[in-house]
């Protein structure tokens, strides 16, 4: 998977990048660290907000109440700020190095309550007033939404930061930085645990949001963003749609919450008193709001839920006050060490609370020990205006619309709206990564990690590759080799290049493509919305109806194939087509395509018509014009090198084609194709989710078999989830047929109930995939004359079926995040066992990164 390939070298892009910071921060002249603590219990408080007062300059403490700020601003006064204490402040000395360590009293005021304390095994729901507090606060839920009301807008401001976490001595001495050692010599120590980390990646966002409940309409209008920028090497835009689905919205009102790819149950979801424990901790006074605390546990620590606090208001209103959260660290969940969720929500108006802060810190890593990454995620949400009219036309085309000039905003601005501002290392990033991008020994470091994870070597103007096609081997062409590559748009902006050329050894013939696209809109090829025009001749062998899921056919990898795999053809391809990609992820594409198809191999076209002179014909016309249709309604994805890798999300993916192919542009049959398809993510809750694409096709007209309907199959030892394992090359062809492909994770439902299979963290997966077709009695050619005989061995036995009244079907179960990147799968073939050289049973594996 692209994102796989993405975590190996992404992760030290982004490291060496941070800390030139070396070189900005020699102007720093003011360093004040310290320790904040709970006056009263000494506990470390993390995330403290500490500000230089009458500046931008700022940062939060760490998990052990840490600070550390440089500066070469003037200030003579900073200030320490907590939910649930009261602010202090200290007078410091510019220009100096000072220690400033601060106590936080609690703004907590008990209030006589008894706190009720239930033992595990006696924990019951009757005569619980834990329970019957959730319970109200579960009725009021409707009631305290944001959209119980008609009309709100309000000020977005989003930071996302990524350090890496955990950087030891013998890390740092790497011979890998023995030319970048200098990165280490400002690394912080006080941002995470007491350990040294290092700012990478940050992206900040400012847009104006509003909303409306009759019709239910939601905007969203991005005025500012700012990222951190390595489009020659990757997509930034990509990287951010990957870190957005990891850190979606939560909203702590709805049943089930997204989080880290896996579904959550809520604590006030509707079920939440079944499968969570609440108890009573304390009634409190929170900036003069009087609040129950109440803590809440899930029942069975494996499962898929929260625990934390919630601070409810003690009114008739029920409200949250504030969230302070996080998931059971036992639970099945990969590449995350800690994660803490805080919310805090303001009054506005008499009764309404909204969400003012939003913060969400992720520590990634595999071990305690290794190096980690921290991802932080703040919003602040501000100058709320509630239920006044929004004009319609606020409401017009997209939901989310950017204006001109985003990323045009000069640093006042982003001063003024970044809510909390930023540290120095922080701010710094930005110019440091400009300067980086210049050094030469930084690229070739960087262009060789680029091969590895996406298999190009980039050339600036040209790259070479893809390097998994430079050696592969079948029957008929034997040894394969390859060598190819494309442009960049650093060698033109509107036209592109894409060209191979390749020589088999066993038949001894050259194979060669040439592809030039133009950009209408002069903007990459790669880059979303897509609008372009393509030309291309193709001469090269391919098994027909083999399409294979994030690769190539040349793939050296898939050249290890079970069973026969001796029928080929050759094509001449000279191909046309015009793409058009809209902003609502609606797209179409128009196509004319010519081929003159021969077979090779095994494989032959042989007529069983009398009238024709010869029995075999030596090659086959397909002379085609074709619409393709497209709409992913929300779809975002990262845009690699060769495939697009869709971001998943609860929201399906509809295609539809239409073929003709016709005698007067010079087809040898006239015929038309349809083909429709679905696919959507399910998410289950705490059993996992499901994956379900169904598709149908029928062709009108006469044809024979390899115009028809080659189902995908698959005679590699990996599993394809889009294909039939179990399934031989070419084994059914139909010209009408319906199918459905489920698949389904139960991300550790059941194996986190044994102790062994929940502390490898493996999890179950299964699937199933049924297709049921035909033929048409014009299309048979044991009926109708004029097309070609089915294959068949050398014995005369045949190796082409149709599909009679079953379906074929296959299912597997299976085993994922074996080391945490793989999964293997049992693959059993249910029907059709009786066709010649099938294997029934079998195992695949596919490389698959999860959370």
């Amino acid at each position: 998977m692209e994102i796989l390939k993405i975590s190996k070298w992404l992760l030290l892009i982004l490291f060496l990048a941070n800390n030139l910071i070396c070189y900005s921060q020699t102007n720093y002249n003011t360093s004040i660290s310290g320790h904040v603590v709970d006056a009263k219990t000494r506990a470390s408080l993390p995330f403290v907000s500490v500000i230089l007062e009458n500046t931008s300059v700022g940062t939060v403490t760490n998990n052990k109440g840490m600070y550390s700020i440089l500066t070469s601003k003037t200030a003579y006064k900073i200030t320490f700020s907590f939910l649930g204490y009261e602010s202090e402040s200290r007078i410091i000395t510019p220009g100096k190095t000072q220690v400033i360590n601060v106590e936080l009293s609690s703004t907590a005021v008990e209030l006589g309550e008894v706190q009720v304390k239930a033992s595990k095994k006696n924990y019951s729901n009757k005569n619980n007033p834990s329970v019957e507090l959730i319970e109200k606060v579960i009725k009021h839920k409707a009631s305290n939404r944001k959209e119980s009301l008609e009309y709100y807008n309000y000020e977005k401001y989003e930071k996302i930061v990524f350090a890496l976490s955990n950087i030891s001595d013998k890390f740092e001495n790497l011979r890998t930085f023995s030319k970048f050692h200098f990165i280490f010599d400002n690394v912080d120590s006080s941002r995470i645990d007491g350990k040294d980390d290092l700012p990478m990646f940050i992206k900040e966002k400012q847009s104006s949001c509003f909303f409306r409940k009759n019709p239910k309409a939601e905007k969203e209008i991005i005025h500012a963003e700012k990222t951190i920028d390595f489009n020659e090497y990757i997509d930034s835009k990509g990287l951010t749609s990957n870190i957005n689905y990891l850190y979606q919205n939560i909203d702590i009102y709805n049943n089930e919450i997204f989080f880290m790819s896996n579904k959550f149950l809520s604590p006030v979801a509707v079920t939440a008193p079944v499968l969570y424990r609440f108890y009573i901790q304390d009634t409190a006074l929170v900036e003069n709001v009087r609040c129950i605390k109440l803590f809440f546990e899930p029942r069975n620590p494996s499962d898929f839920l929260f625990h934390g606090f919630l601070y409810i208001t003690d009114d008739s209103t029920y409200a949250i006050r504030k969230i302070d959260m996080s998931f059971n660290k036992k639970i099945n969940i990969d590449w995350i060490k800690d994660v803490r969720i805080i919310q805090d929500f303001k009054k506005i108006g008499e009764k309404t609370w909204l969400l003012n802060k939003d913060e969400i810190a992720v520590d990634f890593g595999v071990t305690k020990t290794l190096p980690g990454l921290l991802g932080r995620r703040i919003v602040s949400y501000t100058d709320y205006s509630v239920n006044n009219t929004i004009a319609d036309s606020v409401f017009s085309g997209s939901d989310k619309v950017w204006d001109k000039d985003t990323s045009g905003k000069n640093t006042y601005y982003w001063d003024s709206v970044r809510k909390p501002p930023i540290d120095n290392p922080e701010r710094n990033l930005y110019a440091i990564v400009d300067s980086l991008k210049k050094i030469p020994a930084f690229r070739r470091r960087v262009n060789i990690l680029v091969l590895l994870s996406t298999n190009y070597l980039n050339l600036r103007q040209f790259e070479l590759g893809p390097d998994v096609s430079f050696l592969s081997f079948n029957p008929i062409e034997g040894t394969r080799l390859r060598f190819g590559g494309r442009t960049t748009p650093l060698f033109n902006k509107r036209i592109y290049f894409d060209a191979y050329l390749a020589y088999g050894t066993h038949d001894r013939r050259y194979k060669y493509s040439f592809t030039t696209t133009y950009s209408i809109p002069g903007t990459s090829i790669y880059k979303f919305p897509v609008k372009s025009i393509s030309l291309s001749y193709t001469y090269d062998t391919k098994i027909p109806g083999q399409e294979l899921l994030f690769s190539g056919p040349d793939n050296i990898f898939y050249s290890f194939k079970r069973g026969v795999n001796d029928k080929m053809v050759y094509n001449h391809t000279f191909g046309l087509g015009y793409m058009n990609e809209f902003e609502n992820h609606f797209s179409f594409k128009l196509g004319y395509a010519f081929t003159k198809e021969a077979p090779a191999g095994s494989l032959y076209f042989a007529g069983n018509d009398s009238s024709l002179l010869v029995n075999q014909v030596p090659f086959l016309q397909i002379s085609e014009a074709t619409l393709n249709l497209r709409f992913a309604p929300k779809e975002e994805f990262y845009q690699g090198k060769l495939y697009r890798t869709r971001v998943p999300s609860k929201y399906p993916i509809l295609n539809a084609s239409f073929t003709v192919g016709s005698k007067i542009i010079g087809n040898d049959y006239n015929y038309q194709k349809l083909n429709v398809g679905i696919s959507k993510r399910f998410y289950l809750s705490i059993i996992g989710y499901t994956d379900v694409s169904a598709d149908a096709g029928i062709i009108f007209g006469k044809v024979p078999f390899p115009l028809m309907f080659i189902h995908n199959a698959n005679q590699s030892y990996a599993y394809q989830p889009y294909t039939y394992n179990m399934m031989n090359f070419m084994e059914f062809v139909s010209d009408k047929y319906v199918s459905l492909l489920v698949d389904h994770s139960f991300n550790g439902f059941f194996f986190n109930k044994v102790p062994l299979l929940k502390k490898l963290k493996l999890r179950e997966v299964a699937s199933l995939k049924i297709l049921y077709g035909g033929i048409n009695d014009r299309n048979n050619p044991s009926i109708q004359q004029g097309l070609f005989k089915f294959p068949s061995d050398i014995n005369n036995i045949p190796l082409t079926y149709t599909l009679g009244s079953k379906p074929y079907i296959e299912g597997s179960v299976g085993v994922s995040n074996l080391f945490r990147v793989l999964r293997v799968d049992i693959v059993k073939r249910i029907t059709y066992l009786q066709n010649p050289n099938v294997t029934s049973l079998g195992v695949r594996a596919l490389f698959k990164l999860d959370f």
